[in-house]
């Protein structure tokens, strides 16, 4: 199905806004960046503005001009294939360098004249003495070569998910934990991610992995994050360039809190009070210390008489002008302090107000799915955060590596609660899909992840009593049971 603002041919698309997020695409390089006027964008060895393209379709190609101004690509008509002049084949061209009669400061002299890279590309073809020669295949590898090197196109793009899970596994694989984007697309499926359920979010992969949550929900439900450390992380989340409105839903706790608030010791005690009070009981403090200068003050004029009378009436004015200047700017200062104070204190009092917010949705355990996609060890994450999902709900849990996952499963079984848990690695193959040349390419990803997935269900208690772990020791394992009656029967 199509995405909506997605334009079709019929309706136009989504146009490039300022203060937008937008995706630079060149063949198959993305770069995420604001778009602002005047702002300077280095791109694969190119620089230029993106002043000329606010106001353009999503997906637009353009060419950079002199300048750094961005142009539209106009659409040329390439030559077909029956026009051409091939060779059978690409045995008897030696590859000696003497082959392209224009030398690089002939190349260099066009650029300085201002000649187009489409241009410069058909004047390599035309003095190079082997192109005739080769094959077609091999005349289309050498264009597309050229055209890498001295065209400057750029196209701009929407972000999504697709492009942002590509762009930072091209780009900065480590920061997402080397989560590949077919892996985190099973990661979406297998938790049913869908409008209007409730779901929570563990990741420590820039927010990429909430932000897909967030976009495959569409604005609708609610999204609890939980965070290690002092706040979350949602680099990635900003670069989806999602409204406003997306965020009034989404809360977030921190892990720290997760362990009181399932012993019910939780408490924001530790937090200020609504900012009214303390900033009265602020300023009472600062009228003490008011006071108590002023005291000190009279003290040392009494003390310091006897040597003020000796002074002249002009240096006498002149301190008195100094006195009043500093008098103005402890005033200020004051002030300025005061304020600060009370921006603070509502700040952390809003903080506290979103906490319990936060407490009293998890309190509710009954979470729509849980997913899972940390540096840390999953084991001790879900045997906690599994508490807070309902009976009858998937969960997801990625990992890079297998052992982790392997241990996490094992504890599960122990402890119960869950049906269907399946341990999944997802592989993946690129293709060339071209006219006589569909094949695989050379290169491929050695490895995406592994997935642990699986289905609440409602915990016995009787398993669960640490009184009974000698019963379940003792207890025939299930695949056991199951062979012995297939014999049987």
């Amino acid at each position: 199905l199509e995405q909506p603002g997605m334009g079709d041919g019929l309706r136009p698309g989504p146009r490039i806004c300022e203060g937008d997020c937008a995706v630079l695409k060149r063949d198959d390089v993305f770069k995420a960046v604001p778009v602002l006027r005047r702002r300077k964008i280095i791109f694969e060895k190119q620089w230029f503005y993106l002043d000329n393209a606010i106001g353009h379709i999503y997906g637009t190609t353009f060419e950079v001009t002199s300048g750094g101004n961005l142009q539209p690509k106009q659409e040329v008509e390439e030559t077909t294939t029956e026009t051409k002049e091939a060779g059978t084949d690409n045995r008897n061209i030696v590859d000696d360098g003497k082959s392209q009669k224009l030398t690089h400061d002939d190349i260099k002299a066009l650029k300085d004249k201002g000649i187009k890279g489409q241009e410069i590309v058909q004047q390599l073809i035309e003095n190079s003495t082997t192109f005739r020669d080769k094959t077609e295949f091999a005349q289309d590898k050498y264009i597309k070569k050229k055209k890498k090197k001295y065209e400057a196109v750029i196209t701009i793009v929407k972000p999504s998910t697709r492009i942002l899970s590509t762009m930072y596994y091209a780009r900065e694989p480590g920061k997402i934990n080397h989560l590949r984007y077919d892996t985190l697309a099973q990661m979406l499926t297998l938790g049913n991610i869908r409008a209007g359920s409730k779901m929570i979010v563990m990741e420590t992969c820039a927010g990429l992995v909430l932000g897909a949550v967030m976009e495959r929900m569409g604005g609708y439900g609610s999204i609890i994050q939980m965070y290690p450390g002092g706040g979350p992380v949602r680099a990635a989340t900003s670069c989806f360039g999602f409204p406003k409105s997306f965020f009034d839903n989404l809360h977030e706790f921190p892990l720290s809190k997760v362990d009181s608030l399932l012993s019910g010791t939780f408490s924001t005690e530790t937090l200020p009070s609504e900012p009214e009070d303390d900033v009265l009981v602020e300023e009472e403090i600062n009228g003490l210390t008011e006071e108590k200068q002023t005291s000190l003050h009279e003290t040392e004029e009494e003390s310091t008489t006897e040597a003020a009378m000796e002074i002249n009436q002009t240096e006498e004015q002149e301190t008195m002008d100094i006195n009043a200047d500093d008098a103005e700017f402890k005033e200020n200062k004051e002030k300025e302090n005061k304020e600060n104070v009370r921006e603070k204190q509502r700040k952390q009092w809003e903080r506290r107000k979103k906490l319990i917010e936060t407490a009293a949705l998890l309190r509710e355990k009954n979470a729509d799915g849980l997913i899972v996609a940390s540096k840390f060890h999953p084991t001790p994450l879900l045997l906690s955060l599994l508490e807070f999902v309902a009976p009858s709900r998937p969960f997801v849990v990625y990992c890079q590596y297998k052992e982790p996952l392997l241990e996490c499963y094992t504890k599960l079984r122990e402890r119960g609660g869950v049906i269907n848990l399946k341990l999944s690695e997802t592989w993946l193959r690129n293709y060339q899909v071209l006219p006589d040349r569909s094949h695989p390419k050379l290169t491929m990803s050695g490895g995406g992840g592994y997935l642990l997935s699986g289905i609440t269900v409602v915990l016995d208690k009787g398993k669960a009593d640490p009184t009974n772990l000698e019963a379940l020791k003792m207890e025939e394992p299930s695949c056991k049971r199951c062979k012995y009656c297939l014999s049987s029967s």
